[in-house]
């Protein structure tokens, strides 16, 4: 018996290793999986913005003789917020910035387009424009909530693979610590509207 104690004991501490470095590896990529999850919650927002974009575009043409550069301007931003694609399994800081950037684009051109409206008052009595612009609204919500849904789902995966000794392992099976979304540049200084 004392001649196999070495090789139980042996045999428990490896066990034991295995455990422990399967845990560091099988959380990680459950964590892994909610940002994936988070990230398409993102993306099923902003998709539904620029849906909603389009009609709300072709309500106001059709309601209005307006400015051809308003409109020019929400058309393109909502083409290139369309083209930026971030893949989360990989997502790297400059992709969310590039991504955050286009998007802003949209809410910048959306906005002028929103005050321009009020020029038009017929418009602005079109129920069809009304309950568009109500569910703009709404949509910019659920964009924020799911945002901040991505920041929560990144934290708890950053802590658990930057905490030692887990970091040690984590790095050895390729996780990487995932970006935040962050606010664009400017976004502190508020929106200045001129009639």
């Amino acid at each position: 018996m004392k001649r196999f104690l070495p090789w139980i004991i042996g045999a428990v501490v490896i066990f034991g290793i295995y455990s422990y470095v399967k845990g560091i590896n099988n959380t990680a990529v459950v964590y892994e999986q909610g940002i994936k999850e988070a990230w398409g919650n993102v993306q099923t927002s902003y998709q539904r913005r620029n849906d909603l974009i389009g009609n709300l575009v072709k309500t106001v043409q059709g309601a209005a003789e307006f400015e051809k550069s308003t409109l020019t301007a929400v058309i393109e931003a909502r083409a290139k917020a369309t083209a930026v694609t971030v893949d989360p399994t990989n997502i790297t800081p400059e992709q969310l910035t590039q991504f955050n950037q286009a998007q802003s684009g949209v809410s910048s051109s959306l906005s002028r387009l929103l005050v321009s409206v009020e020029r038009y008052p017929d418009l602005k009595a079109n129920q069809n424009f009304l309950k568009l612009q109500d569910e703009l609204a709404s949509t910019e919500n659920q964009i924020l909530t799911a945002r901040t849904r991505f920041n929560e789902a990144v934290k708890p995966y950053n802590n658990h693979i930057k905490v030692f000794p887990n970091s040690v392992f984590a790095g050895m099976f390729g996780f990487k610590e995932k970006p935040y979304f962050e606010a664009v540049a400017g976004a502190e200084k508020p929106v200045e509207v001129q009639f």
